[in-house]
Order: structure tokens, then sequence, then C-alpha cells
């Protein structure tokens, strides 16, 4: 299993970087290789469930993904299924500063497996790199989207 795990701090107050990510329609406007999200549910425990299609290293992928642990203004874990099985996990910090602006540190965990048998273990390599860099490429559009202050 391969894991990524990064964070930024957001130029926003906790409540509405949260509101932003916990949705799921928003996911594309933020995560470069996310193509496609749709048929969304609202789960009981506040979360959701969604079908997604992934570009990954070329290829598509197709399968759902659906909140397996959603605290509100603290964490949101996603458990994904189908093309590729992952573990995504979002966790919020309020970040004090004695200027009285509000701000949030996010960190996402993705934990996903490639098949290693399929492809190689020199192409388990460069798609590990790969998906480093979008998520970069993620959090650098999440600062984009937070950076005037409300």
């Amino acid at each position: 299993m391969s894991r990524i795990e990064k964070g930024i701090i957001l130029n926003a107050p906790i409540e509405r970087v949260f509101n932003y990510i916990k949705d799921p329609s928003n996911w594309t406007k933020f995560w470069p290789s996310l193509m496609k999200v749709n048929d969304i549910q609202t789960l009981p425990n506040g979360g959701y469930k969604a079908n997604y299609e992934y570009r990954m290293a070329g290829m598509r992928f197709k399968g759902e993904g659906e909140y397996t642990e959603y605290v509100p203004n603290n964490r949101i874990v996603v458990s994904t299924h189908g093309g590729i099985n992952s573990k995504l996990t979002f966790a919020f910090y309020p970040v004090k500063e004695s200027n009285q602006i509000e701000r949030s540190h996010v960190t996402i965990t993705v934990e996903y497996d490639i098949p290693v048998p399929l492809l190689g273990k020199l192409a388990e390599v460069v798609i590990n790199r790969m998906n480093e860099q979008d998520i970069d490429l993620l959090l650098s559009n999440l600062q984009a989207r937070f950076l005037v202050n409300y």
C-alpha cells in the first residue's frame, strides 16, 4: 500500500474550509485527477457516498467512495473501492495567531493500492511520484481558493 501525507495552511476559518471540502460536488474543482463525482447521497453520519471517475497514469478508474468517519470541523475519512481501493483522510486544525486572523491547517493523507503485478515495480515508483505531484497541486488549488481572507 502506498501512502502520501501533506498539509497546508489556508487563509480561512475551519468552518468555511471544512464546509467546502466536505461537499463531494466541490472535489473536482480542487482535485486535478478527479474527473467526475456523481450519484451523491447523504449518509446518516452526516457524510456522503458517491460514485467517482479518476485518472491515474493515463488510465481511468471508476468506483465508489463513502465517508466512513465524519466529525464536523475536525476530520473526514473516505474509503473508496472499485477502480482503486483507497482511504482518504482530511484533518482540520485551527491556527491561532495573535493578529486575530482565523486560519486553518488541513492535512490530507491518501493510502492506496496499485495493482503492482499488473503494472510492474518500476511503474509503481512512477505512479507514486505522479500521485504525490497531484496532491501538491490539490493543495495549491485549495490555497488559491482561500487565498483572500473572507
